[in-house]
This record gives C-alpha cells, sequence and structure tokens, in this order.
C-alpha cells in the first residue's frame, strides 16, 4: 500500500496527540510537514522514501527536537501495564491455591455397610490427594509466568509512549520484581490466614477479591516505584 501525504500527516498528527503536544503546536507542524511532503512529490520523491519508512519516528524526532514533548515519566502507565501483567497469573495462583486448600479432586471417601445385627461399619479410602502436588507445582509456575508478562507489558508501554530510559527502568525492574513478587506472595497469604482464622465460614467470599486485589496492587505500585526512581526528575506532572 502506497504510503500517501494524506496518510502521512494523519499518523504524524494521531502520534504527536498520544504524546501529548499541544493542539496547536501539532497544527503548525502538520501544516509544515504537508509543505514539505508536497515540496517532495513535485520533486518526484515518494512520501515513504522522504520520511524515510517509519512516520511516527519522525513525528516523535520532530516534536522531540523543538522541545515540544511533555516531561513525563509515566507513572501510571507503568503501574497499569503491570496490573494487566499480573492480573492472569494471579487468578491462576488463587485457583491453584484453592484447589489445595479445599481438597477439590481428593479421591479420598469413605463407604458405610450395616450388618446384620444392626451396626453400621464405616470404610474409608483414604487415597493421595493430587491437589496438594499440583498447588505446589503451579504457583512457582504462575510467578514464573508473572515475571515475564509483567515485563513484556511494562516494556510495550513505555515503548509505544516513546517513554525516556526504558532500558534503564527494565534493567532495575527485572531486578526488583523477584522482591516484588515475594511481597505479592506474603501479602496473600496474609490474607489467606486472616480470612480462616477471622472471617470463618465465610473466608473465601472475602479472601479470594482482596487476595487477588493485594497481589495486582502490590506489583502495580511496585513497578510505578522502580520507573520512579530510574527516570528523570521532572517538574511536570507525571
Amino acid at each position: 500500500m502506497t504510503l500517501t501525504v494524506d496518510d502521512a500527516i494523519h499518523t504524524a498528527t494521531e502520534t504527536w496527540r498520544r504524546l501529548g503536544v499541544t493542539q496547536d503546536a501539532a497544527d503548525e507542524m502538520a501544516e509544515e510537514l504537508a509543505a514539505d511532503l508536497t515540496a517532495a512529490s513535485s520533486d518526484g520523491r515518494s512520501v515513504a522514501d522522504y520520511i524515510g519508512g517509519d512516520v511516527e519516528a519522525l513525528a516523535t524526532s520532530w516534536a522531540d527536537e523543538r522541545g515540544l514533548l511533555p516531561a513525563r515519566r509515566y507513572l501510571k502507565e507503568t503501574a497499569i501495564a503491570a496490573a494487566q501483567g499480573a492480573a492472569l497469573p494471579a487468578l491462576a495462583a488463587l485457583a491453584f491455591w484453592y484447589v489445595g486448600w479445599s481438597h477439590l479432586l481428593d479421591p479420598s471417601g469413605e463407604s458405610g455397610v450395616t450388618t446384620l445385627d444392626g451396626h453400621l461399619v464405616r470404610e474409608v479410602r483414604k487415597l493421595p490427594d493430587p491437589g496438594a502436588p499440583l498447588m505446589w507445582v503451579g504457583l512457582p509456575v504462575c510467578v514464573l509466568v508473572a515475571f515475564l508478562l509483567i515485563r513484556r507489558a511494562v516494556r510495550g508501554t513505555l515503548q509505544h509512549h516513546h517513554a525516556p530510559v526504558i532500558e534503564t527502568t527494565m534493567q532495575a525492574l527485572t531486578k526488583a520484581l523477584p522482591v516484588i513478587l515475594g511481597a505479592a506472595a506474603v501479602l496473600a497469604v496474609g490474607i489467606g490466614y486472616f480470612g480462616d482464622y477471622v472471617i470463618g465460614t465465610y473466608q473465601l467470599l472475602f479472601t479470594a477479591p482482596m487476595a487477588t486485589a493485594g497481589m495486582i496492587g502490590t506489583v502495580a505500585a511496585g513497578a510505578a516505584w522502580v520507573r520512579d526512581r530510574t527516570s528523570p526528575s521532572v517538574t511536570a506532572g507525571s
């Protein structure tokens, strides 16, 4: 598909809007870019050749050179991305915990037989419960998957916004994630014990949403803290 002047202007304008460039500055640059592309076309150069094939990169570089990009650390975006990456592993971890805690897969049981003299004889069949080993295998897998998904989500979000010092943030996040995930797990266990000893009968209705929210919230806060520590200090809002 041939890149037209209108396509390039539209993509550039959308990029400037996403990057937070003011409307007046974006309109001015769009007019200037349209004039440059029209002149290039008159000289026999295609739009793709003039731009270099990447409109978003050109628009970002142009706005950056003119000092139009607002200084932002993208703390909120980092927290949301980390929460999204942690959501499915947290739910899976909760499911594995429930399987082990509730003995849902336990095949053990008992049966009763009434003898001729009217006595009830109970027979208990105790079989290995696969729920416990499944839980202890599943939980580490959830941690590993969370580690990978959180890193991918945060990196993708920062790249999408063309945020500064992405690699510095990712290196620090890689080192901090084991501690963050450990803190999330400890919080979930604490919520589980609280539900067991304080809530009692309806503990599952308390533990399930609170543990999930606690784990995801801990990861989101930890990732935002890492981003705050590694991004440049700014006076503008984050």
